[in-house]
């Protein structure tokens, strides 16, 4: 899954004492009702936020991740967290890179093609 918006807000990255690493980001949507999503980066995919910046428009994909967890009164509860594995930047900059190379190659250009 992906999802394409916004950053608000970048966290600090958490290091635990079982050197496990996460950093959090809130995305905003780009729709009708604009949805501030949380996504954590754990472990090598924290190095991902490196370069990003609030206000950057960029496309994550996502995995969702559930787990059950039992509580000490022993009942069972349920939570759910979206990692991201992967970013590519969304900013107008890209799209105009990809039209300028449609837009200069011309019928002359395939002149030389065999058929």
């Amino acid at each position: 899954m992906e999802i394409i918006g916004i950053v608000k807000k970048l966290f600090k990255i958490q290091k635990f004492d079982s050197g496990f690493r996460k950093r959090e980001m809130v995305l905003t949507s780009e729709e009708a009702y604009p949805q501030n999503i949380l996504i954590e980066f754990i472990q090598d995919k924290v190095d991902l936020l490196e370069n990003i910046n609030i206000k950057d428009k960029i496309k994550v994909f996502i995995n969702i991740r559930g787990r059950e967890w039992t509580n000490p009164e022993g009942i069972i509860k349920y939570f759910n967290s979206i990692q991201g594995w992967k970013i590519e930047d969304y900013s107008t900059n890209s799209s105009k890179k990809t039209s300028s190379i449609s837009q200069s190659l011309s019928s002359d250009d395939f002149d030389d093609l065999p058929f």
